[in-house]
């Protein structure tokens, strides 16, 4: 008898019906793993809110009109014009407590229709077929041109632009960034080739050791239901593929740990947003979704590079959910109103949207769809500033902020003690209020900065070094062993050696309390936070020499131009920069 061959998913879904919770995320109930990978949000209480219906801006091809699942009728797009107005647009609006009606909410609907276009930024507007395409260099030339650039804050301005051209970076930061969605239609299927594609994602899984909830997520969304379909174990090519056959999306977290492509890119960019930037893969088959509508804590840049895929982006549906501290639970489709903006991303387009909009993703009926999505700004905003800033450094470097509460204070402070006339709750109060104030002027803005930088540089990726950067750092000395001996050993630095730092946010001296600390990134894991935080204590003969290398980037400057009273350690503090990866040299070094 002939036998019948048993899919991964079939055995999956099999074993899922004996023990339902097998189709639930890893992680503790309630708890939502992110869209971009970075970490676990514990947040799980939903907001439930009606929602007046908003306008919907369609960007759709007319040869996709026809394939959609369900026809929409044309109505016009309703701008992000902040929370508080989205939420009241229904026919009147409150304003100090009065509803207005009438000619103000005529004018004001009238505003809302002739901001429309600046509200989401779509370019070009033309449908494809009468439109011409987005032409830019390709990535390839991109890396050409990038690796002639000297300094890493330049590099990393000219490859963001590149990525959001021809939005100039000026206008996106001031008019769009943190505040609302851009669309940019390049009708250029090539634009963003040989970024990631299909081919690489399957050659990652031959050659590397994949593992299903670590690296790669199978998920699926029918019927208003989010399952996570991982087994444990590697992610083998046979059984993946499987699951796409049956209809399953495909997340790859941690793309950067395989695609030295990705790696480069990331690590570029992580510069020109001084925050981690992160990235996903996500691969659907034609006619499935694979993820629920949600919200995210980070800001996103969707790039898509095979197929299409139909998304719909919400507003935050609260003032609390606008650039939200956490990513949201899974929300049912009558929690999220309707969308601001509807449109079918083709490969070569990017879709930009903030923390805290909504947003869900399908694939049409006729195509795959393959994106990336590019991340950062996770937990990067005053708050998480201050957070650091404020009441833990003044406990720690400020005595008065240690000193012992009054022994009697519960007799007297308290909401049942509120009623009462006495003295000591006003010294008490008034104390406290003191303590506020200082806290405001002595918060130790440098000292909390220098933690989040610190945090910072533990985040990113280890920077990827041209082949010119190679010959003139550590990583291209001829060290080697040749003829039964070791051969080059030692290089030969001298005052008039020109030096300078790898990249201007390689590294970042920290003072922690008697010591002087570099912490750098060079060391650092392709994998989030695999190693610990890479770091080295600096002579304080020599801290002043750090400092005039971090200020003097990317000048080269000559060794016996460093700050050091003594030539030896002028020469002693550039072999160890060198040594630990740190500095490039304006010449390979000849052997000693």
């Amino acid at each position: 008898m002939k036998e019948t061959r048993v899919s991964a998913f079939e055995i999956y879904k099999a074993l899922s019906a004996e023990n339902p919770s097998q189709n639930q995320e890893k992680d503790a109930p309630n708890v939502k793993r992110e869209e971009n990978g970075l970490h676990v949000s514990k947040k799980s209480r939903r907001t439930k809110r009606k929602h007046n219906k908003i306008k919907v801006l369609k960007v759709l091809p007319k040869d996709v009109l026809s394939k959609m699942k369900s026809a929409k009728q044309e109505v016009v797009h309703k701008p992000n014009i902040g929370v508080k107005e989205v939420l009241n647009c229904s026919g009147t609006e409150r304003t100090d407590g009065r509803l207005h009606k009438g000619k103000i909410l005529k004018e004001k609907k009238a505003k809302v229709e002739q901001d429309a276009a600046e509200t989401v930024t779509s370019l070009p507007t033309k449908l494809p077929g009468s439109a011409k395409p987005l032409v830019g260099p390709a990535l390839e030339t991109v890396f050409e041109e990038l690796g002639k650039i000297q300094n890493s804050k330049e590099r990393a301005a000219k490859l963001f632009q590149w990525f959001i051209s021809p939005i100039s970076a000026k206008k996106f930061f001031s008019e769009i960034w943190e505040k609302k969605p851009a669309l940019i239609r390049r009708h250029n299927p090539d634009y963003y080739k040989g970024l990631f594609s299909t081919a690489e994602f399957d050659r990652i899984l031959r050659d590397n050791d994949v593992q299903y909830g670590v690296n790669l997520d199978v998920t699926s969304y029918s019927n208003g239901e989010r399952e996570t379909h991982n087994p444990p174990g590697r992610a083998l090519p046979f059984n993946v593929w499987d699951f796409y056959k049956n209809g399953c999306s495909l997340r790859m977290l941690n793309p950067q740990a395989f695609s030295v492509t990705v790696w480069n890119v990331l690590s570029i960019l992580q510069e020109q947003f001084g925050s981690m930037a992160g990235a996903n893969v996500y691969l659907t088959p034609a006619d499935t979704q694979g993820f629920a509508p949600h919200y995210d804590d980070i800001e996103a840049f969707v790039v898509q590079l095979e197929g299409k895929k139909h998304w719909r982006v919400y507003n935050p549906r609260t003032k609390e959910e606008v650039l939200p501290q956490v990513s949201s639970p899974n929300f049912s489709q009558d929690e999220i109103g309707e969308p601001i903006l509807e449109v079918v991303l083709e490969a070569g387009d990017l879709l930009y949207f903030p923390r805290g909009f909504i947003h869900q993703g399908d694939c049409l009926s006729d195509t795959h769809s393959l994106h990336i999505t590019i991340s950062s700004f996770q937990k990067n905003s005053w708050g998480d500033l201050l957070d650091k800033a404020s009441l833990q450094i003044a406990i720690e470097e400020d005595v008065e902020f240690r000193q012992g509460l009054p022994l009697d204070y519960l007799s007297y402070m308290g909401v049942q003690n509120s009623e009462k006339d006495d003295p000591r709750r006003t010294d008490f109060t008034e104390k406290l209020q003191g303590l506020i104030k200082k806290l405001a002027k002595f918060a130790p803005v440098d000292a909390a900065v220098d933690q989040k930088a610190k945090d910072f540089l533990h985040d990113c990726l280890p920077p990827v070094l041209t082949e010119e950067e190679k010959a003139t750092s550590v990583f291209g000395v001829p060290t080697r062993w040749e003829d039964g001996d070791a051969r080059d050993v030692a290089v030969q630095i001298n005052g008039k050696t020109k030096i300078r730092l790898l990249r201007k946010g390689v590294a970042r001296l920290c003072s922690e309390g008697e010591a002087v600390i570099l912490y750098h990134t060079v060391e650092n894991s392709r994998v989030y936070h695999k190693e610990e935080p890479k770091f080295f204590e600096v002579d304080s003969e020599h801290t002043d020499s750090v400092e005039f290398l971090i200020h003097s980037y990317p000048t080269y400057v000559t060794v016996e131009s460093l700050p050091c009273e003594i030539q030896d350690d002028k020469i002693s503090i550039a072999e160890l920069l060198f040594e630990k990866g740190l500095l490039l040299t304006k010449n390979p070094l000849p052997s000693s």
